[in-house]
């Protein structure tokens, strides 16, 4: 609160204990950290993720009791998409999803 009330700039450690950024590397990794987190996402399952990125979007503005009322009926769906099923069986069976959506979609 008291950077957006007073405009005062704070370090990327403050931003990253207050819980603003999830991560601080230096400079010179930068690139080569954005690239790491990109291809942990592209990795993962495009429906999964969307489904994800829609009830993100959905709850904002929401009371906390349906924020969690619709939070769980996200899971459920998720749970029940092929994708979700194959990512538990690859983990399970130590192996690399087979991911039955493509990337894209």
């Amino acid at each position: 609160m008291e950077m957006l009330f007073t405009g005062r700039a704070i370090s990327a450690q403050e931003a990253l204990r207050s819980g603003l950024v999830s991560l601080v590397v230096p400079s010179d990794k930068l690139e080569e950290e954005t690239e790491h987190v990109v291809q942990s996402i592209i990795s993962n399952s495009a429906a999964v993720l969307a489904l994800g990125k829609q009830y993100i979007y959905s709850q904002m503005g929401a009371t906390p009791s349906a924020a969690f009322e619709q939070g769980t009926v996200t899971m459920v769906c998720n749970l029940a998409h092929p994708d979700a099923q194959e990512g538990i069986a690859a983990f399970k069976e130590k192996r690399a999803p087979k991911w039955t959506t493509p990337k894209g979609k």
